[in-house]
């Protein structure tokens, strides 16, 4: 781990020290504007160690230590203050204990085959590796049986793939505004209107072309909002179709 590298996990590690000590002392005195600050703290300490991603396992489980599940299998937004805190310390228990492990993951990575690149051809460098993130997010989701958040992340980069696309070529659309101004679906149109792609796109279900709508504000399943499995498999088919058309060298 270069020296930069392991000074930004020294100083995130103290700050989770420090956040879970805070936590530790508002338990017992329980005050209100104490929980409340140490809560939106805590808040920006996960979405700067989860990259701002919604769909990444800190996010998730910090969201989560806010739901109790009905006996009916229903969540309900509603948890006793002094649980929450209880299941917050968790969360950056486990945070700082993933951060432990970083120096372990290199040291075994430096004899494991390396990661592959799968996004090479994308033009934004910056984006690979929050691709290749999302890649795996969503094979894993699919193994541990959530389809819902194996479609979601699947769309999501197939999107990102064709917008990094079409923002190479430089189309305009036909009013002359910008791909940002499309939307997903028109984002395929045009993709294939340019011959980026070819018609793989059509097997997408119907739910992965709206895929946007089916979270809340959190980045969380709607309740009520169901995904099937095969579904889900689809997506990830075209998204191979899909990358295998930007990179036929792959």
């Amino acid at each position: 781990m270069d020296e930069q590298l392991r000074h930004q996990r020294d100083t995130s590690l103290g700050q989770l020290a420090a956040l879970i000590e805070r936590g530790r002392a508002i338990r017992d005195t329980r005050s209100v504007d104490a929980t409340r600050d140490w809560q939106r703290d805590c808040a920006a300490a996960v979405n700067q160690l989860s990259g701002g991603s919604k769909a990444h396992w800190l996010s998730r489980a910090y969201s989560g230590a806010f739901l109790v599940r009905a006996a009916d299998g229903g969540v309900v937004v509603q948890a006793d203050s002094t649980e929450i805190v209880d299941r917050i310390l968790d969360v950056l228990a486990q945070g700082a204990a993933s951060l432990s492990r970083m120096d372990e993951v290199e040291a075994a990575s430096t004899t494991a085959a390396p990661r592959p690149r799968r996004f090479d051809f994308v033009h934004e460098a910056e984006l690979r590796p929050v691709l290749e993130q999302a890649f795996d997010d969503s094979h894993h989701a699919l193994e541990r049986g959530e389809p819902g958040l194996a479609l979601i992340l699947s769309a999501g980069v197939i999107e990102a793939v064709i917008t990094d696309a079409l923002q190479g070529c430089q189309p305009r659309t036909a009013d002359g505004g910008s791909i940002a101004d499309l939307s997903f679906e028109a984002r395929i149109n045009a993709a294939e209107r340019e011959r980026l792609i070819r018609s793989g796109c059509a097997r997408l279900p119907a739910q992965a072309r709206t895929y946007r709508e089916l979270t809340d504000a959190d980045g969380q399943l709607r309740s009520g909002v169901t995904v099937s499995e095969r579904d889900a498999r689809i997506t990830s088919q075209v998204l191979h179709v899909v990358m295998r058309d930007l990179n036929p060298g792959r």
